[in-house]
């Protein structure tokens, strides 16, 4: 063995033992006594007795105490080496052992502030490791309790952790007990943290084991309570409750074949598993769209006319549309829905029309507005892979109709956006598309629905914003302003009996002159819609319902009766806003 292979600070121990192992290996036992430094090693032949090299000094690292001694020895634990003089290597055959010199190392016996609480701490801290760890040795503890020196107290702790060869060398190369607590205490310090953290993430498994076996225990019990109820597996009861739907939906085979093949995973899928609930919905919005649901158009001409005028006056050109289309539908039995688009300014009633031409062919109406849309996921919907994925407004739309031939209304559709998420509108290119809107994909369902039978109805205030694509896929119908006659008539049939209806008054209690309602459009309003006529005559309502309701009791407030005239308006909304007529627009000195 080479001198060099030692540490120069060591243990001086007493060899109270030696056992012959069956392996022809001896077992020792020995006796720490003293730590030691080494000053002088050399390698001894095994047979002879007789030194191999010359005997080296080794390089002083501690203070040296009391009397120098020998030790013998064929072995010794490894260093790093650092600091020592070179050690000649051994020469010649046969086995050799180290014979070295050393001086044993007293330790300080100064005790200050510092030591006592240094002591306490690492008591402390032993007491901790013992019981978090759940391990050690609870002897260890107890020995640490009935020692008073600092020292010792170190070389006890020192003993309780799992330290490496380099740490424990360290504290044995510190004579100053202080010294050596302070570092057994931050030893300690970074286990107690270690086993900390170590119990953490066991509490944390055992935390989620728990509630995963407690969970399943559970369901094992209702399982069990289902069967003795003979109410059977509630999952099976769900999946054979879906498989029903599936066939009742009326699927086309393609889209059936991939809902049968989603319930068929459910069994296998564990029932805590989030992908239970992501095959679940899915199977969900599958069975729950009217793949063959449609409901029976009404072919009445002259009732359809009939009502388009209940609801709306004027409006020619867009009521002899829905009429051919009925006309045609009747005669051929088979006609393509068109794409119809209302443009004109605000407050025509285009949004109210589609409600009208549903009622008039005995369809459902469905409503969705795109202003503002800048995602094109609001349209195909999101894929699958995404969490709280959903189809797009088009499907859900068709859910809510409830039937694959609704009036589907895209309301605002010159408002639509675009931004780094996608084009809406090219993605409405195949909804609006008579040759592509037979198999609509959506992202989320990733199965082709038809949407020829859908009759839709854009509304636009503007056609320049619309794509040239989108706007080629759409027939145009342009609604202008209402002349001031055809104000009145709405007013009259329309705006003020809806608006006695909302503040609780009847005609008995107010009634309004078509003049007055001429000088409400000429005065008040300055619009090719009828919006704020609906404000200015709601406000006329309103005084009326004070009247009516500061009456002293109901014989009064039946007797009350308003008549506005054109004489009058003024009491109601005011001075005239809005001057009109050939003296509004004469020429006069200082007015260009």
């Amino acid at each position: 063995m080479n001198p060099d292979d030692l540490y120069q600070v060591g243990t001086v121990a007493q060899v109270v033992q030696s056992i012959r192992v069956p392996s022809g290996g001896l077992q020792v036992v020995v006796q720490g006594l003293t730590r030691a430094k080494v000053t002088m090693c050399t390698s001894v032949d095994y047979a002879t007795g007789e030194p191999r090299a010359a005997e080296l000094p080794v390089a002083e690292s501690a203070e040296p105490a009391s009397a120098p001694g020998e030790a013998e020895g064929d072995g010794g634990s490894d260093r790093d080496g650092a600091g020592d003089e070179p050690v000649a290597p051994t020469t010649g055959p046969g086995p050799t052992f180290l014979r070295t010199t050393y001086e044993a190392l007293s330790e300080g016996d100064t005790r200050t502030l510092t030591t006592e609480a240094l002591m306490r701490s690492v008591m402390n801290q032993l007491e901790q490791l013992i019981e978090k760890g759940r391990s050690g040795h609870p002897e260890v503890l107890t020995t640490a309790r009935s020692t008073e020196e600092p020292g010792w107290l170190a070389d006890i702790a020192a003993f309780a952790p799992d330290l490496t060869v380099a740490q424990r060398q360290q504290l044995l190369e510190i004579t100053d007990p202080t010294d050596r607590l302070r570092a057994v205490s931050g030893f300690l310090s970074h286990h107690l943290d270690i086993v900390d953290l170590k119990n953490k993430i066991q509490g944390e498994i055992h935390k989620g084991m728990e509630k995963t076996q407690r969970e399943y225990f559970l369901r094992e019990q209702i399982k069990a309570i289902h069967r003795e109820l003979g109410d059977g597996d509630p999952q099976q009861t769900e999946i054979e409750g879906l498989r029903q739907r599936v066939i009742q939906a009326g699927m086309p085979e393609a889209v059936r074949e991939r809902a049968t093949r989603e319930i068929d995973r459910l069994p296998m899928i564990p029932p805590g598993s989030p992908e239970t609930g992501i095959v679940r919905t899915y199977v969900d919005w599958l069975v729950s769209l009217p793949w063959s649901k449609e409901t029976a158009d009404s072919l009445h001409l002259r009732d359809a006319e009939q009502i388009l005028d209940e609801d709306h006056f004027g409006l020619e050109k867009v009521k002899e549309r829905i009429i051919e289309f009925l006309a045609v539908r009747r005669l051929s039995g088979k006609l393509r829905s068109p794409i119809l688009c209302l443009a004109g300014p605000p407050g025509v009633g285009k949004t109210s029309l589609g409600r009208s031409i549903a009622r008039a062919m005995g369809r459902t109406f469905v409503r969705i507005s795109l202003g503002g849309v800048r995602d094109e996921a609001e349209i195909r919907g999101h894929r699958r892979t995404y969490v709280g994925a959903m189809p797009g407004r088009i499907l859900r739309g068709m859910r809510d109709a409830g039937a694959r031939n609704p009036i589907f209304m895209l309301d605002e559709i010159d408002k639509i956006g675009r931004d780094f998420r996608g084009d809406p509108s090219s993605a409405l290119l195949e909804v609006l598309d008579p040759e592509q809107n037979a198999t609509f994909s959506d992202h989320y369902l990733e199965a082709p629905f038809d949407l020829s039978r859908v009759l839709f109805i854009t509304t636009a205030n503007l056609l320049d914003p619309i794509p040239p694509a989108l706007r080629d896929r759409m027939e145009v119908i342009s609604i202008p302003g209402y002349t001031e006659e055809e104000k009145v008539q709405i007013a009259a049939r329309f705006v003020v009996p809806r608006q006695l209806e909302q503040h609780g008054v009847t005609t008995s209690h107010v009634q309004i002159d078509d003049e007055a309602l001429r000088l409400i459009i000429r005065g008040h309003t300055r619009e090719a819609g009828v919006r704020n006529l609906d404000r200015q005559i709601a406000q006329v309502c309103r005084k009326v319902a004070r009247t009516v309701a500061e009456a002293a009791d109901d014989e009064a407030a039946q007797a009350v009766k308003v008549h506005v005239t054109a004489e009058t308006i003024d009491g109601f909304l005011g001075p005239v806003r809005f001057e009109t007529g050939e003296g509004a627009r004469r020429d006069e000195a200082g007015v260009a």
